[in-house]
């Protein structure tokens, strides 16, 4: 292996939102935070090299993207995901969110209902609400072990009147990668009802053996000509804080009105940074995340086999992509504020709390697998030691 992830990278004291917070929004500095979704590996040095160059300039001045930039895209999705995107599909945005809320306001009518699948990305149900509109939940079904979309609950929504769906693929939280076969009837009822996608796609390039990635807007033109897909090479190769993020639409109405929205907002213009780091990214990045998921998975195997032998009373989902480990915890017995005072107060370490990503994920939490085994390791054991204390009445 040419990239070494179990380097330990001491990110606490640079300004970080995901270690530099923790007495703030979890009352003790030194937790160990396995929350946020970002990684705590280097990137890839092809990544590191060309910001070094770029800053070496000294001139910051504004920047514009080139034929490159587009070029590096298109031919990424094409030779990982063989989806065919044309450059003039492609609308730039700061990030996944904020194109998600400009989606909202632009594709739907004020006061009128938005179908999420749940649970889901919190973000999903703020620019929703923040936007005026009513969230309407479409909750996924747990079968065998992972998630199931709810295709009759789903079809019943659109017949009420609901035109707007985000997707998300892969599924965040649970790690569910939809197979074509899941997106086909999914695709199906859009066309039969006229309903518009807003994909958020942003896990795309990490999922495991076995489970490949079906690009939504990819499965026929008629689908893509109703379909606005947000992507990111930001969980793909850790550079979230560049706000690097595109939106892809074939239909020509869709990205007029979204560049129209983007340029008002004067959201149009790109950071300094961002072209050279992409363009290196997605075209010399493919042996470094080659080499990233194996660890990922590794790490997914190690925290699911820890909890099966040393906290049975909690179950991991098997996901089939993302890095992120969706757990089970009711069989532990305790409410939201409880499983809070488990983590934060007595084994000092942070995952996401399961209800906000929906109120049927009560009882769950989120665990980031994108850290080296000793951290993830450290993690677990404090978090088991805690929860064993608790249940034999200790605290």
């Amino acid at each position: 292996m040419t990239h070494n992830f179990d380097r330990e990278i001491n990110r606490r004291n640079t300004n970080s939102y995901k270690w530099d917070q923790s007495e703030k929004l979890f009352g003790s500095s030194d937790i160990v935070p396995l929350w946020v979704a970002d990684m705590d590996f280097e990137g890839p040095p092809a990544v590191k090299a060309a910001l070094e160059k770029r800053a070496s300039l000294g001139v910051y001045g504004y920047t514009i993207k080139s034929e490159d930039y587009y070029k590096a895209i298109t031919s990424w999705f094409q030779r990982r995901h063989h989806w065919t995107i044309q450059p003039e599909w492609i609308s730039d945005s700061p990030g996944i969110v904020t194109s998600l809320s400009l989606a909202v306001d632009l594709f739907s009518e004020p006061g009128s209902q938005v179908i999420l699948q749940s649970p889901v990305y919190y973000p999903f149900y703020d620019v929703i609400k923040d936007n005026g509109r009513v969230v309407a939940k479409n909750p996924l079904l747990l079968q065998n072990g992972r998630y199931e979309m709810d295709y009759a609950h789903l079809e019943e929504l659109m017949q009420g009147g609901a035109k707007l769906l985000l997707l998300c693929n892969p599924h965040n939280p649970g790690g569910r990668v939809w197979t074509r076969e899941d997106l086909e009837r999914l695709g199906e009822l859009i066309l039969k009802h006229g309903v518009t996608v807003i994909s958020d796609e942003i896990h795309c390039d990490m999922t495991f053996e076995g489970h490949p990635y079906t690009p939504f807007a990819s499965l026929s033109k008629e689908i893509a000509n109703l379909t606005v897909t947000l992507l990111a090479p930001s969980k793909t190769f850790n550079m979230p804080s560049l706000h690097a993020s595109f939106a892809v639409s074939s239909n020509p109405e869709f990205k007029r009105t979204f560049d129209k929205r983007l340029k008002t907002l004067s959201l149009h213009m790109t950071n300094f940074f961002v072209p050279c780091a992409v363009e290196a990214a997605f075209n010399e990045g493919d042996a470094w995340l080659d080499e990233l998921i194996p660890y990922i998975y590794g790490n997914m195997e190690y925290a699911s086999n820890y909890l099966s032998e040393h906290l049975p009373e909690v179950k991991p989902m098997r996901p089939e992509g993302t890095y992120l480990l969706w757990i089970d915890c009711r069989g532990l017995g305790l409410d939201v504020k409880q499983l809070k005072a488990l983590m934060f107060e007595q084994a000092k370490v942070a995952f996401s709390e399961g209800s906000v990503f929906g109120t049927e994920a009560q009882g769950y939490l989120r665990i980031n697998l994108a850290c080296t085994r000793r951290t993830l390791q450290d993690a677990l054991e404090k978090f088991c030691r805690a929860a064993a204390a608790v249940r034999q009445g200790q605290v």
